[in-house]
């Protein structure tokens, strides 16, 4: 597991000038689908790195891009978060650099997928129409024109949790939609699992941790295995297959 200089190849095509990414590369001789994973709202922190991991250990040269390197989240998560609702900008350069990366490197086959988690659960939903084979989206907030932003997306797997009071009928609409484009696609709602029901701990800021619980916010244990596996079958399916 290595940390990745993108920032020559970012710089060019006009994302982040410093672009970091952490490298999970499975075991064995390859080469291996790739997977870029983009991150919550907290960062690139060793949450995200496990998730990582977890992939390269199911057989996936996974690449999570930093989206705040240029400054950290205090610095780069506003200008983040108004590339994420405009659907364009520098964050989306830095996905497809990643991609990019991923497809010229001898270790990937040069299939490849995104996955993210809250914020990069949305950004993996967008990216989605992005030259990407397989997209995996966990509690992604919805764009507002839903039809328009998903026509011609690739195959779609989509996990949330129905006790996340930031999503409410997020997977509905979801299904709703992928189903009218036709796109092909599995989505699901966990009745008992919040928001980041994925995360084995909790993240962010410990002074926010009590609100997060009340808000649904929280790791799920009994939901978390079922939906690793919807992710590892849908990539096996797109990506491997």
């Amino acid at each position: 597991m290595v940390h990745i200089d993108l920032s020559t190849e970012s710089t060019a095509a006009g994302g982040s000038r410093t672009l970091q990414g952490y490298l999970a590369e499975p075991d064995g001789e390859g080469p291996f689908p790739g997977v870029v994973l983009i991150h919550e709202a907290f960062g690139l922190d060793d949450m995200m790195r496990r998730h990582a991991d977890r992939l390269a250990a199911a057989g996936y040269l996974t690449l999570a891009v930093d989206l705040y390197s240029d400054g950290g989240a205090r610095r780069c998560l506003v200008a983040t978060m108004r590339s994420l609702m405009s659907g364009t900008g520098r964050a989306f350069t830095d996905v497809s650099t990643a991609r990019s990366w991923l497809r010229g490197d001898a270790r990937c086959t040069g299939k490849v997928g995104v996955i993210g988690f809250c914020m990069g659960g949305a950004f993996a939903l967008l990216a989605a129409h992005d030259d990407f084979d397989a997209a995996s989206v966990n509690y992604g907030q919805l764009p507002r024109d839903l039809e328009q932003a998903l026509e011609g997306a690739c195959p779609i797997v989509a996990n949330y949790g129905g006790q996340d009071r930031t999503l409410r009928g997020a997977s509905a609409k979801l299904e709703a939609a992928l189903t009218n484009l036709g796109i092909e696609h599995d989505v699901k709602e966990f009745p008992t699992a919040g928001h980041a029901f994925l995360n084995d701990a909790p993240v962010g800021p410990r002074a926010l941790r009590p609100l997060m619980r009340v808000m649904g916010i929280k790791p799920d244990p009994a939901a978390a295995p079922e939906a690793w596996q919807r992710i590892e079958d849908h990539f096996a399916k797109y990506l491997k297959g």
